[in-house]
C-alpha cells in the first residue's frame, strides 16, 4: 500500500526525491501520511481537490483486497 501511494505521488510531482509516505497501522485501519515539497502540494491536491480525491479512491480500492480501511492524509 505504501509503495503504491509513493509511486502515484512521485509521478505527479516535480521533486520526486522529496516524496515520503509514513504508514501507521491499526487493527482495522491503515493511515498513510503523504509528505511532498511545498511547491508540489498543489499538484497532489489538484483543482478543488480532484486529484487528492482520486488518489484516495484508488487507495481505498486497493485496501478492499486486504479488508482494511485506508485513510490518506496529505501533509
Amino acid at each position: 500500500m505504501k509503495e503504491l501511494l509513493e509511486n502515484i505521488a512521485k509521478a505527479l510531482v516535480d521533486n520526486p526525491d522529496q516524496v515520503s509516505v509514513t504508514e501507521i497501522d491499526d487493527d482495522q485501519s491503515l493511515i498513510l501520511e503523504l509528505r511532498v515539497a511545498e511547491e508540489d502540494m498543489g499538484k497532489v491536491i489538484g483543482k478543488q481537490g480532484r486529484i487528492a480525491r482520486a488518489i484516495r479512491v484508488v487507495m481505498k480500492a486497493a485496501a478492499i483486497k486486504e479488508n482494511k480501511k485506508v485513510v490518506v492524509e496529505i501533509i
